[in-house]
């Protein structure tokens, strides 16, 4: 399904793009994913990675929904775990959740279905996380919102308004930038949950910004069409 969308930031950035895969819940709960994502970026970050991707460029990282959960716990992890700062030079989250024991947004969203609801979101965290209470959800490997996020990357949030994780991008954003980091916010009027992988014309002024903040943020630039 991200295919497409792949391919266009690889031709807009000149960026190689690495997709990683990681094991799900609830058939392989946390940490199972974010300990994927960390070896995947302690590989990327190193020498067979780097040889693999094309050279010695500058690296960004990013995801959505679930992605972007994985990706600040990742940056978060080679930090606290390995002491690297500075292997990734940007972060494109996009409509993260970012505090499993739930920001005000997700309590108050209700039952309406529009991708996400209270209780799906209730569901998936229960997946992710069973059987510990909303308290030991807060745990900063868990709910990165909770950490603190000196020495992170220039990050670039994007979130729409009808997203009932409107409140967890623009908490964590605001987070970020007060410790000290670069951050770009973009609020996309009446975008739901997951709509850069939908057929709205907002998701391609969405891409577009995101793309543009990686050329501007790495100094890169597509190479020229043959």
């Amino acid at each position: 399904m991200q295919d497409p969308r792949l391919d266009r930031l690889a031709r807009e950035t000149g960026l190689a793009v690495v997709s990683v895969g990681y094991r799900l819940a609830p058939e392989n709960p946390y940490p199972a994913g974010p300990d994927d994502c960390e070896a995947a970026a302690l590989w990327l970050a190193g020498e067979e990675g780097r040889a693999a991707a094309g050279g010695g460029g500058p690296l960004a990282i990013g995801g959505d929904s679930a992605g972007a959960h994985l990706a600040a716990v990742t940056l978060l992890r080679l930090r606290d775990r390995h002491g690297i700062t500075g292997a990734f030079d940007a972060a494109v989250l996009q409509y993260g959740g970012f505090d499993l024991s739930m920001t005000p947004s997700q309590r108050m969203w209700g039952e309406r279905n529009l991708v996400l609801s209270t209780p799906i979101i209730s569901w998936f965290a229960d997946q992710f996380v069973p059987g510990r209470s909303l308290e030991e959800r807060r745990a900063p490997d868990i709910s990165p919102m909770y950490a603190e996020l000196s020495s992170m990357p220039a990050a670039l949030f994007t979130v729409g308004t009808e997203d009932p994780l409107l409140d967890d991008t623009l908490f964590m954003e605001a987070r970020w930038r007060a410790a000290g980091n670069a951050t770009e916010l973009r609020i996309w009027p009446e975008a739901p949950h997951g709509f850069i992988s939908l057929p709205m014309s907002v998701a391609d002024l969405a891409l577009a910004a995101e793309h543009e903040f990686l050329r501007r943020t790495l100094a890169v630039e597509p190479a020229a069409p043959t």
